[in-house]
């Protein structure tokens, strides 16, 4: 057993011989533990487990089912364990994240940066979304990467004035919705997990749901539908992950990042 997954089930009360891994974990150890008492909890590793809570908790009061944060704290976020079957319902998550998206925030940004990994997010709060977009996603995510890379992001800067707003509604956003980041249970959304928030425009959230995969049936029929323009700004907001994964996976995402880039026209 794991230093960490010694820590998690002291702090959960949980047998310590009753710990796996759970699928994924690319980043940070996830296992579910059974606790003494009975049930089950999930105890997560991470370099800021109270950053992670922050955003459950912002989620949670913002109607969005996420799992409950038991603790955090040790380098451990110990969470209720949700029961999921893997039976999506589209039209209860498009549901659900619009009234998410529908409260409204004061200023793009959050309260604190965060990493995927190296990968650090700067969240200087800010009322101009171009630039934070352009800035302190793609520019900041890309200069360890330098080069070519680097000098096309930065060349982008002009591309976003005409196709981005400025100032769109103001969004709590997931900041990493795919598909492996939701729980499905019954037909219904049990949970999403593994945030990364902040506040932004909701295409984001969006853009991210479709860069693996598609909504399935229903989805945008209880969402609703997008303003336009929304097809140039989703490849813009595409590229930040891709430049994550690139970043953290390697060279297999160069193939991403330059289709969207080429999509940008940079």
């Amino acid at each position: 057993m794991s230093d960490f997954a010694t820590r998690a089930a002291e702090l959960a009360g949980a047998d310590p011989d009753s710990a796996r891994r759970l699928a994924g974990g690319d980043l940070n150890e996830v296992i579910v533990l059974a606790k003494v008492n009975g049930g089950q909890c999930v105890a997560k590793a991470g370099p800021d487990v109270t950053a992670e809570a922050a955003m459950l908790r912002a989620m949670d009061e913002a109607g969005m089912p996420v799992p409950r944060v038991i603790a955090a704290e040790q380098g451990v976020l110990l969470l209720s364990h949700v029961e999921n079957d893997g039976a999506p319902g589209w039209p209860d998550l498009g549901a659900k994240l619009a009234r998410m998206h529908g409260l409204r925030g004061e200023i793009f940004g959050w309260d604190r940066d965060y990493r995927f990994g190296d990968v650090v997010l700067a969240n200087a709060r800010t009322d101009d979304w171009r630039q934070f977009w352009w800035r302190q996603r793609l520019v900041e995510t890309a200069r360890p990467l330098g080069g070519d890379w680097l000098r096309r992001i930065e060349a982008l800067g002009p591309v976003f004035d005409d196709i981005l707003p400025a100032a769109p509604a103001v969004s709590l956003l997931h900041g990493d919705l795919w598909s492996g980041n939701i729980l499905w249970r019954n037909g219904r959304l049990a949970a999403l997990i593994d945030p990364a928030c902040y506040h932004g425009h909701s295409e984001v959230d969006l853009a991210m749901l479709h860069l693996f995969g598609t909504p399935g049936q229903g989805f945008y029929e209880t969402y609703g539908a997008l303003e336009p323009g929304w097809e140039e700004r989703r490849a813009a907001y595409q590229l930040f992950p891709a430049l994550v994964h690139l970043r953290l996976f390697g060279s297999g995402y160069a193939g991403m990042v330059e289709r969207l880039l080429t999509q940008l026209r940079v």
